[in-house]
């Protein structure tokens, strides 16, 4: 089924029609062409090809050549192919960040300094409100949005006088937290007294390793008690709402997970499997809620586990601790790393070897204490 901002139409006489720029007229008003088919994916394939392909009229019957013009003909053909999410964070950092003090510019006149500066700078006071610097992954993500922007002017003819194929940010690695194996006992013995659905949402985190979208979007027709198996295919997250005619600045979407890595069956721990009975609902119900049409958006769910973080006594910690936690416990029993690796959902065992095999200090400890058996 089409999805929101594909401009694509199923119309009455039964064909499906799909819309594209075609060109911006000296005003900046954008031109449309239609193209027909007879079925969605038809009509879908057909618009990803005349979007993708070089098409010269879009640039040629305008005199605009400012790279924010550049920069919403971009916005508009990735639009199609990425997630609404991803589509909203692009066009932020491009509303925010790019366009303020990039968009004046001839496209080619933009050179490498000229970037090279604008990155420098959004280190040194990126941050909108004037106090400080953006973060690594924030300018990381602006690099991108430049370069695939950049690239998509060559692409259609521009003469591009600058080379960013060395513009890179060097990341500082952050120190992960996880709960000590005492902290871990604590908190499960209070989560495990009086369970209700969010401490049982909380459990099932701390032993499966899901993130926190993951659970909010978890229905009870994605646990399988009789194999002992929750399957994760959706994930809930707020967003930018890029739709003018609606009064909220965000909305929460629950879509697919980012990769497909992510889509997978976990194994449920035996010892949760008569917590999770006491509690099972209908199929087609939230697991955090008990019904259909009322769910429990991550901001919401991590408010209340910040609460049942102090009534454990325990120091604070945000939700990602749990998935960070679960993993660890996993390479400290000698969990097998390629089963690890899936059922944490990424893309390739070298995430998880990097991001966790070196962990944890009390595996270190017990490693370097089987020195005193050698004679």
């Amino acid at each position: 089924m089409p999805k929101k901002g594909e401009n694509i139409y199923k119309r009455k006489d039964g064909r499906w029609e799909g819309r594209y720029i075609k060109y911006y007229d000296v005003d900046g008003k954008a031109k449309y062409g239609y193209i027909y088919g007879a079925t969605y994916y038809e009509t879908r394939n057909k618009l990803r090809e005349k979007r993708a392909a070089p098409c010269s009229e879009i640039f040629e019957q305008s005199k605009i050549t400012k790279y924010s013009d550049i920069l919403i003909r971009w916005l508009e053909s990735t639009r199609i192919n990425v997630k609404e999410s991803t589509y909203a964070r692009y066009r932020q950092l491009v509303e925010r960040h790019i366009t303020p003090d990039l968009g004046n510019y001839q496209i080619n006149k933009i050179s490498t300094h000229v970037i090279e500066k604008f990155v420098e700078e959004k280190f040194k006071n990126g941050r909108l409100d004037g106090k400080g610097s953006l973060s690594p992954k924030t300018v990381t993500d602006i690099i991108a949005v430049v370069k695939s922007s950049v690239a998509y002017a060559a692409y259609h003819g521009f003469n591009i006088s600058c080379n960013l194929s060395k513009l890179t940010v060097k990341k500082k690695d952050k120190e992960m937290t996880v709960l000590t194996i005492q902290e871990q006992k604590k908190l499960t013995s209070l989560l495990l007294d009086s369970t209700d659905l969010y401490k049982l949402g909380i459990l099932i985190s701390l032993y499966t390793g899901i993130r926190i979208g993951e659970l909010c979007a978890l229905k009870w027709e994605n646990i399988n008690l009789s194999n002992k198996t929750l399957k994760i295919n959706e994930t809930m997250q707020r967003i930018q709402n890029m739709n003018p005619n609606e009064n909220t600045k965000t909305k929460i979407v629950i879509t697919e997970p980012k990769s497909s890595g992510s889509i997978r069956d976990i194994p449920i721990p035996v010892f949760l499997i008569p917590v999770i009975k006491e509690f099972q609902d209908k199929p087609d119900t939230y697991l955090l809620t008990g019904k259909r049409n009322k769910y429990i958006e991550p901001r919401t769910m991590q408010n209340c586990f910040k609460r049942f973080i102090k009534e454990s006594g325990l120091r604070s910690v945000n939700y990602h601790a749990l998935r960070h936690t679960f993993a660890t416990r996993c390479v400290e029993v000698g969990f097998e790393l390629k089963s690890l690796s899936e059922i944490l959902g990424h893309s390739n065992v070298n995430i998880t070897l990097n991001r966790y095999v070196h962990s944890s200090f009390e595996l270190k400890s017990i490693n370097m204490n089987k020195l005193s058996l050698i004679p």
